[in-house]
């Protein structure tokens, strides 16, 4: 309901000296009434024109009141409109099933002005609180999303943290035992890095992690994932993949970095990879085997001179 126009409230009676009798009230009050005399007419005109509120009289010649308003409630569009139900019956029963049918409020004819205003003016009250109250729902949750795909990445790189990370490896590694199927596991990081911080500083360091990070995230497939395991350190998650795949895989990641020209304000910056790769072995049982592997593979890379690949 927006502040600009007035509430829109739709009258159903099909008596016209009830209609008129409403009409003028609510009008008077600045309301933008909108008044019919059949209950098909009135669902018609429910979702054509979207009132904020509805008065609906009970006894009306074609449909009764309860089912228009069964119907308004069964239909998404315009379940949410608050009904007052109108009624010359001041009898127990006829309010019981009005609440029943989904009604919020009861008005008796002859009808008191100040009453039918005060509810009016209530259950207006009330349905723009829950509209104000849905939509601040609905900004949190996404809200929530947001922090939560925050949580998972890695803030510089826009890759996966370490925590996340190893959440999916270990999901992925219970499929693999499971289903039987290879699992490979790559660790990668930036040769002589140290000396890219000291001789261009860290703003650049950054820059050089995060050109690495996004060419390895392209390099690799659908199924696989990347994480920032720490520093200038990064691993891959190869699912229904092979030592031999692994490695041909990586060799491609480390040819890719190693044709990287990183544009920086210090000029055009280039890096190297050395690479460690595993995969699954039956006696595997917790993901940190297969990361501890990798890790020794790479360090075997390290002492081949780096910028190649290892394969255990």
């Amino acid at each position: 309901m927006s502040n600009h126009h007035s509430p829109v409230i739709l009258i159903v009676d099909d008596t016209p000296v009830n209609l008129l009798l409403l009409t003028q009230l609510l009008a008077g009050q600045g309301y933008d009434v909108r008044p019919v005399t059949q209950g098909t007419v009135a669902l018609a005109a429910a979702r054509t024109i979207r009132p904020d509120l509805i008065l609906l009289d009970i006894r009306m010649p074609d449909i009764d009141g309860y089912a228009v308003c069964q119907e308004l409630k069964a239909d998404p569009e315009t379940s949410h409109i608050p009904v007052i139900f109108v009624s010359a019956l001041d009898d127990t029963d006829d309010k019981v099933r009005a609440f029943e049918c989904g009604g919020v409020d009861y008005v008796t004819k002859p009808f008191q002005p100040a009453e039918v205003l005060a509810r009016v003016r209530t259950h207006l009250a009330l349905a723009q609180a829950r509209a104000a109250l849905e939509m601040a729902n609905h900004e949190l949750q996404q809200a929530l999303a947001r922090e939560a795909a925050l949580a998972r990445i890695d803030w510089l790189t826009g890759v996966y943290n370490r925590s996340h990370f190893y959440e999916l490896a270990t999901h992925e590694l219970a499929i693999a035992i499971r289903y039987d199927q290879p699992l490979a596991i790559c660790m990668f990081d930036i040769d002589h890095f140290k000396q890219v911080n000291d001789r261009y500083g860290h703003l650049i360091g950054d820059q050089v992690l995060r050109a690495v990070a996004q060419t390895a995230a392209r390099q690799i497939r659908a199924a696989d994932c990347i994480g920032r395991f720490g520093g200038e350190e990064f691993i891959l998650l190869l699912p229904n993949t092979n030592v031999t795949s692994a490695l041909l895989l990586a060799e491609r990641l480390r040819m890719a970095i190693a044709g990287l020209y990183i544009n920086t304000e210090k000029g055009e910056i280039r890096v190297t990879i050395s690479g460690g790769v595993t995969e699954r072995q039956p006696a595997d049982t917790l993901i940190e085997r297969l990361i501890d592997r990798a890790d020794q593979a790479l360090y075997a890379a390290k002492r081949q001179g780096r910028n190649c690949v290892v394969g255990v």
